[in-house]
């Protein structure tokens, strides 16, 4: 497997495969976490392609490409003044070997010299994710409840000080 994919960033031509990998991944990953209903829902609102291809165009998404197909994508952007990593996801077959880091130092390589922190934020019922953000320097700033009253679909909002 050599050094594995290549994290690079997203190019036009790669929007179809990023909302390829949302629907055959994505989906899959949250259906049992917080339901099929509100997966699908994921997928449809965060990975079309008119999503995708603005935040690409923007310069806002990272890719890790295997040379056959996406092993991961990463997307990165703002709320208000706030940095915000909206997408990090790691294809099932490469998980556990560093690359959701790469994809993160990618994202985080891009922001502003002066960015102060970086917010991240994931359901709560993707513990998976959350126990790695800790890891990666992420502690929880705020946790937003759903409107739905569905504790899985609570939001934790997490920061990281670049500084």
């Amino acid at each position: 497997m050599g050094s594995g994919p290549v994290v690079r960033p997203a190019r036009r031509d790669d929007v179809m495969a990023i909302c390829r990998f949302g629907e055959e991944h994505v989906r899959a990953h949250y259906a049992p976490l917080i339901g099929e209903e509100a997966a699908v829902k994921q997928v449809r609102m965060w990975w079309h392609e008119t999503n995708v291809a603005g935040a690409v165009a923007r310069g806002s998404v990272v890719v890790a490409d295997s040379g056959e197909n996406l092993a991961g994508v990463g997307q990165r952007g703002l709320d208000g003044e706030d940095h915000v990593i909206y997408k990090l996801y790691v294809h099932p077959g490469h998980r556990g070997g560093g690359l959701g880091v790469r994809l993160l130092d990618a994202l985080i390589g891009q922001l502003p010299s002066d960015a102060e922190r970086l917010y991240i934020e994931h359901f709560v019922a993707n513990e998976r994710a959350g126990a790695f953000y800790e890891r990666e320097g992420f502690t929880v700033d705020r946790i937003e409840p759903s409107s739905t009253g569905d504790p899985r679909l609570g939001v934790v909002w997490r920061v990281r000080n670049l500084r």
